[in-house]
């Protein structure tokens, strides 16, 4: 329930975690719009994820875009490559996308990501 006090700031960061971390839709919001927006943002978080991890979503073929969505729907993004890493260490994986894990995780890039802390 939206409170005279809630500040505008309040009111948004409510509407973008229902968006993007599966939060209760908040009030006043039609939500079979939410979960149409929620719907495409996940669509468009698997395709930023896959240009990251191509065999990752080869993988999973055309049920990638659902794949990704059950996995994501309620965990914020922590960016594509970092989403595309955590899912990998989730979920049993193919010959190439195996490899294509152990790449990611021999590079110094993804040894610097693991020191750094998820942003909020």
């Amino acid at each position: 329930m939206t409170r005279p006090e809630d500040s505008l700031a309040e009111r948004q960061a409510a509407l973008v975690a229902a968006l993007v971390a599966g939060a209760p839709i908040p009030d006043g919001f039609d939500p079979r719009l939410i979960d149409t927006a929620r719907r495409a943002l996940l669509r468009k978080r698997s395709s930023e994820v896959a240009r990251h991890w191509p065999m990752l979503a080869a993988s999973f073929g055309e049920r990638w875009p659902t794949v990704f969505a059950e996995w994501a729907e309620a965990r914020p993004t922590r960016g594509s490559f970092q989403d595309g890493l955590a899912l990998a260490r989730s979920l049993p994986l193919t010959d190439l996308a195996a490899e294509e894990l152990a790449a990611h995780q021999s590079t110094p890039w993804t040894r610097l990501l693991r020191r750094l802390r998820p942003r909020p």
